[in-house]
């Protein structure tokens, strides 16, 4: 059974960086052809796909974010990280990782999701 947690600090002030990571257990993060995204959800908002590296440490980005976002990845630990610079409140949400992989059609197939955790971008 594949699992994934996010973790990191629920508050962070505006002008610094969130930083979260998401530890899987259950498969190797380098796992063939996988793929391992961050999504946000703001309050009153759709989820947001930020970015994405993949099993080979490929990133990649969503270009409305990709200026302030980095993902990185620990395979010793097996975890991927997050990290948003430059934090607004408009910042604040809640912040998930997910597995994601390549359908044959070529569409992108989410199987598993982490909990979530509450980010408040606040002084």
């Amino acid at each position: 059974q594949v699992q994934l947690q996010e973790s990191g600090p629920g508050l962070v002030k505006p002008s610094q960086t969130l930083s979260l990571s998401c530890t899987v257990s259950g498969i190797s993060i380098t796992t063939r052809f996988y793929y391992w995204s961050w999504i946000r959800q703001a309050p009153g908002k759709d989820r947001e796909w930020m970015g994405a590296i993949a099993y080979d440490g490929s990133t990649y980005y969503s270009p409305s974010l990709e200026n302030h976002t980095s993902i990185s990845r620990d395979t010793s630990k097996n975890q991927f990280s997050l990290q948003l610079s430059s934090v607004t409140p408009d910042d604040t949400a809640v912040y998930y990782c997910a597995r994601d992989r390549l359908a044959p059609n070529g569409t992108i197939v989410r199987d598993d999701w982490g909990q979530g955790t509450q980010v408040t971008v606040s002084s």
